[in-house]
């Protein structure tokens, strides 16, 4: 860690701030704050079916209640669709990318009759269904309005590639391990780039935004690992610099669940309104005043 370190904070403002994304926040913040670096602050909001503004100002008053200071602006990534679209449209012209037809059920469904349907990390695997439509089908389904995603074609990604990727380890992943890490983003397949009604996916805007902001440093759960592989894969493509990242615990619940924003007696809101202080909260996760 130097005093160049830059990294953010990514937060999706569908609910409530709670204590496992608490803890992210002030690990990242606390990492960052004593090499003199740099803390962002950008609202993950592509989902914006579910993000709320209401939401975002909480968020906003619940970091400032914990000690946490950002550069400003907040980022939004909302905001920034042409930077999404531009990248999706290099990775067209590389001959990585095609369009998919398939909903959630259809895929569902094709994995329930195969009985070697492929499984990752994040559960089925995309079976590649649309992968090998010719123009003319794609053309056709489109002409008859049929919604589509874009999916990375893992296949031709790695077939440019031409050899391992790697990416450096300072946390300790699912392995509790550290140092350079090889890449296996066949474990995720051929994941969407871009939503029907988005230009992005939270894996090509994170990869875009990262780079844009110059971040180089990223701290985020361990569940995210395994994104780690398919991020470092789009930043290669995309000839994006690779930050160092940092694999922290994950905050569950006492009966061992991963907490979510379903969780809203665990949210900031809930234990400020209770009459918890920031040094009880920031006790509560390990970190002092």
């Amino acid at each position: 860690m130097t005093a160049a370190l830059r990294t953010r904070f990514a937060p999706s403002p569908t609910g409530l701030l709670h204590l496992g994304t608490a803890f992210s926040a002030l690990y990242t913040f606390e990492k960052t704050l004593p090499a003199g670096g740099a803390f962002l602050l950008r609202m993950d909001d592509l989902d914006q079916g579910r993000c709320r503004t209401e939401y975002e100002q909480a968020i906003l008053e619940d970091l400032a209640w914990l000690g946490i200071g950002w550069l400003q602006p907040v980022v939004r990534q909302s905001e920034r669709q042409d930077h999404y679209r531009g990248s999706l449209e290099i990775l067209a012209t590389l001959g990585v990318t095609y369009p998919c037809f398939c909903t959630r059920k259809e895929i569902a469904e094709e994995a329930a009759r195969s009985l070697h349907a492929p499984h990752g990390p994040e559960g089925i695997l995309y079976p590649g269904t649309c992968r090998g439509l010719s123009n003319t089908e794609v053309m056709d389904r489109i002409a008859a309005g049929k919604p589509s995603v874009t999916r990375l074609n893992l296949t031709r990604a790695f077939d440019l590639l031409g050899g391992d990727l790697f990416f450096e380890e300072v946390g300790a992943g699912p392995d509790g391990e550290t140092g350079t890490m090889r890449c296996a983003p066949e474990l995720l397949g051929d994941i969407v780039l871009a939503r029907k009604d988005f230009p992005g996916s939270y894996h090509l805007c994170t990869v875009v935004d990262d780079a844009s902001f110059g971040i180089n440093y990223v701290a985020r759960g361990e569940d995210l690992f395994h994104a780690t592989s398919v991020h470092r894969l789009l930043q290669e493509l995309l000839g994006l610099p690779a930050p160092i990242y940092d694999h922290h615990k994950l905050i569950k619940a006492a009966d061992g669940r991963r907490l979510s924003k379903r969780d809203a007696d665990l949210s900031i809101q809930a234990l400020r309104d209770a009459g918890s202080t920031p040094a009880d909260v920031r006790a509560r996760l390990g970190f002092l005043w």
